[in-house]
């Protein structure tokens, strides 16, 4: 498990610093934050999606475990795990809307 977690977390720093790297904006001396604001709307996509899919999944495979146990419960526990699956998909996209926010800010 550990040994996951740290792939995952070596794979979304390596997309950070790509991010950084395609947002230079070739200005050897000036200073600009355009950078910033690319790692800013990185994270605020990814970290969201990151949870939401973890979240999901566990709520996914919490439900189908309840449903395994007792095939009679099934109506009872579809329509609840629907309805945290939407709300957290909500949170995934305020986090989609917060990086258009803030990838808009590039280049002004």
């Amino acid at each position: 498990m550990k040994n996951k977690i740290f792939s995952l977390l070596t794979i979304f720093g390596t997309f950070l610093i790509a991010t950084a790297a395609f947002a230079a904006d070739g200005k050897a001396g000036g200073s600009s934050n355009y950078a910033w604001f690319a790692i800013a709307a990185a994270i605020a996509i990814g970290l969201p999606a990151f949870g939401g899919a973890m979240g999901q999944g566990r709520a996914a495979s919490a439900a189908l475990e309840g449903i395994a146990r007792n095939p009679g419960a099934s109506g009872k526990i579809f329509v609840p795990m629907i309805l945290g699956m939407a709300l957290i998909e909500s949170l995934v996209l305020f986090g989609l809307l917060m990086a258009f926010i803030l990838s808009g800010n590039i280049g002004k």
